[in-house]
């Protein structure tokens, strides 16, 4: 009798360690996938921010192309960026979106800078002050991206949660890498209206 009691209290015991296991492995694959999904969205937010901004550059552009020639080369290359920011899978394709979207920037900021009746144009300083906050936008999203991918991250080495994490395959993100380019650009003597 009392084995058998002692053989039911053990089951009780193993039956409900063995429940909470599985709510606590349930939810570390839950936030697991609550990280995951967050940074996707986040990184569909800086897609269209970096549409948008490729928008503004080429209104840009167009305000500026009467007072400097601009090659049909750069105008063909906003439009290929514009396209391809919403195929872009992978960080790394949108970073290279974004170094390739500040170049072209970079250079439409240095024909403003040789033009002083561009400086003073409305137009101009409309599309540069909008453009000054989509790079804001983009460079909050970006944080927001990088801090969800450093607790996925984290979370995915430490233990018990990295042995969830091998176990339903849970592969470490990439970091959105800040480039030479947007520290270049940020650097850049400020344009006073």
């Amino acid at each position: 009798m009392i084995l058998l009691i002692l053989g039911i209290f053990i089951g009780g015991v193993i039956l409900i360690l063995l429940i909470i296991l599985i709510i606590y492995v349930a939810m570390i694959y839950n936030r697991f996938k609550t990280l995951k999904n967050g940074a996707e969205a986040t990184l569909g937010q800086i897609k269209v921010a970096l549409k948008k901004r490729l928008d503004m550059i080429n209104q840009l552009v167009d305000s500026v192309k009467s007072y400097a020639s601009f090659e049909k080369e750069t105008l063909t290359k906003i439009t290929e960026l514009r396209s391809s920011v919403l195929r872009a899978q992978s960080t790394s394709e949108i970073q290279d979106i974004d170094k390739q979207s500040r170049q072209i920037l970079g250079n439409v900021m240095v024909a403003v800078e040789n033009y002083p009746d561009l400086k003073t144009s409305s137009t101009v300083m409309e599309l540069m002050n909008a453009i000054k906050d989509m790079e804001n936008e983009i460079a909050r999203h970006r944080y927001t991206y990088n801090n969800i991918v450093q607790e996925y991250n984290t979370k995915a080495d430490v233990i018990p949660s990295n042995i969830v994490a091998n176990m339903f395959n849970f592969k470490k993100m990439n970091y959105l890498e800040f480039e030479e380019g947007e520290r270049e650009l940020s650097q850049r003597p400020k344009i006073e209206f």
